[in-house]
């Protein structure tokens, strides 16, 4: 009879800087996009703890150690996780300390990646964060994740570069930051991490902060983007198409931009980059067409009508095809067709087409029907009442036909009333008009103007019932 053998393994010591981390997931900090807390953290009951965690051990033994090996090889060597690469061929990922946020008098240790950092707990709940909640929850009497390097706390979902940006933040010096954050030199790309990070785990006061740097740095005129913008200050400025190196870096950074102040909900970055791409639009359909897709993407009302109306009045579109791009250019990063042909997709095409329809048909209801205005109470007590309704009408029958409005695009609805109120004021005194009634016809005019703008995004919209 064989001699009875023990089932339980040999522990495995680990070197301090290279640990293993093939062992069954430890509760783990998760947030939603929102930056909603999701706490995942295991219950069991005492009776059965003893036998979950020989379980445990036992299935560390069978991932770390390769077949026909036994538990004394891996006491030799520095423990790793293994992973499986498309060949099924087992490779093994170290997980080291972090050179510089893995501080020997830290007292909480995260895992990000496979990079451990040791740091403050005190510095990890200031601002009334995440962690601080986390922090003060009941742990059932298990061991709490972060107190050593064989249980860490897990952030999924964050990356080495970012976590150590956000931890610059929190440990830097005053005169650090302000090197680091102010002037053309500074890292816009550290700022992001900082702000999304600080969305991320709810460090309200470094978010804001980050956000408003990054506002600052944009609005400065030794910013790249803004610079870029006013080398080309007009409309007649417009080229062609912006070399496809230098619209491809600034559309990444635009984008980038745009959805974190969006994510954020960062009225003064989304209203200043928003304002940034209506001037650029006027240098390139190209800037017209990321406008339009982010609008869509980030449903940015103020921004979608004006996009869409450039593209409508300055570009013939091409329809994307469903195998891809129709004979895209790659000088134009892949926006424009071989043609010269705007590329877009089906739903921004039909959008286009429902805009076209609407703008003409609001023009010629409007054009019909004169802009109504009520008359001065001294035009009244003058009996001069019909006389200046019919000089109002004579005007509205002449100007809107002029050639001045002709030569406007059909579906240019804002610029022919643009061009009505410059002929108003050119009218002059040549008029039978009460002068009182000259100045709420032209307050109607204006008035019609800014509700036009206003409701632009809705002459491009499925959905509306205009």
């Amino acid at each position: 009879m064989e001699p009875e053998t023990s089932l339980a393994p040999t522990p495995i010591t680990p070197s301090p800087e290279s640990i293993t981390i093939s062992r069954s997931p430890s509760p783990t900090l998760d947030t939603t996009t929102t930056g909603s807390p999701l706490l995942l953290i295991g219950m069991l009951p005492e009776s059965s703890s003893a036998s979950m965690a020989s379980r445990k051990r036992a299935r560390l033994d069978e991932e770390v150690l390769p077949a026909g090996s036994s538990t004394d090889q891996a006491e030799s060597g520095s423990s790793s996780r293994e992973v499986r690469s498309s060949e099924n061929e087992p490779q093994r990922v170290a997980v080291e300390r972090d050179d510089t946020y893995y501080m020997e008098d830290g007292s909480c240790i995260l895992q990000v990646e496979y990079t451990l950092f040791n740091v403050h707990k005190s510095m990890l709940s200031k601002d009334g964060s995440l962690f601080s909640s986390m922090f003060q929850l009941p742990q059932g009497g298990q061991v709490a994740d972060g107190t050593s390097d064989q249980q860490p706390l897990v952030l999924p979902g964050d990356t080495v570069r970012e976590f150590k940006n956000f931890l610059w933040a929190l440990y830097a010096l005053p005169n650090e930051l302000m090197a680091a954050t102010h002037g053309p030199t500074a890292d816009i790309s550290r700022l992001v991490d900082i702000a999304r990070m600080a969305m991320k785990y709810n460090f309200k006061s470094v978010e804001t902060w980050a956000l408003d740097v990054i506002n600052d740095h944009v609005n400065r005129k030794d910013s790249g983007l803004i610079s870029f913008a006013k080398a080309f200050p007009t409309a007649s400025s417009r080229i062609a198409l912006v070399p496809k190196a230098i619209f491809e870096d600034n559309s990444a950074k635009i984008s980038q931009l745009m959805r974190l102040a969006q994510l954020c909900e960062h009225s003064g970055l989304l209203e200043t980059m928003v304002s940034l791409l209506k001037r650029l639009m006027s240098i390139s359909i190209q800037y017209a067409h990321l406008a339009m897709t982010l609008a869509d993407e980030l449903d940015i009302r103020g921004l979608r009508g004006v996009a869409y109306l450039e593209i409508m009045q300055n570009a013939t579109v091409v329809v994307r095809g469903a195998n891809g791009d129709a004979d895209a250019g790659e000088e134009s990063g892949g926006l424009v067709d071989r043609d010269g042909k705007l590329i877009v997709s089906r739903e921004q095409q039909l959008r286009l087409l429902t805009g076209y329809y609407r703008l003409t048909t609001a023009w010629e209801n409007l054009r019909a029907a004169p802009l109504h205005f009520d008359h001065a109470p001294s035009c009244a007590a003058t009996w001069h009442q019909h006389g200046c309704t019919q000089s109002w009408l004579e005007f509205w029958k002449e100007k809107t036909k002029g050639d001045n409005i002709l030569q406007r695009g059909l579906a240019d609805y804002l610029g022919r009333l643009k061009v009505i109120s410059k002929e108003f004021d050119r009218w002059g005194s040549a008029t039978y008009m009460h002068h009182d009634c000259k100045m709420t016809a032209r307050k109607a005019i204006q008035d019609k103007i800014k509700d036009v703008e206003e409701s632009l995004p809705e002459f491009f919209s499925e959905e509306s019932s205009m």
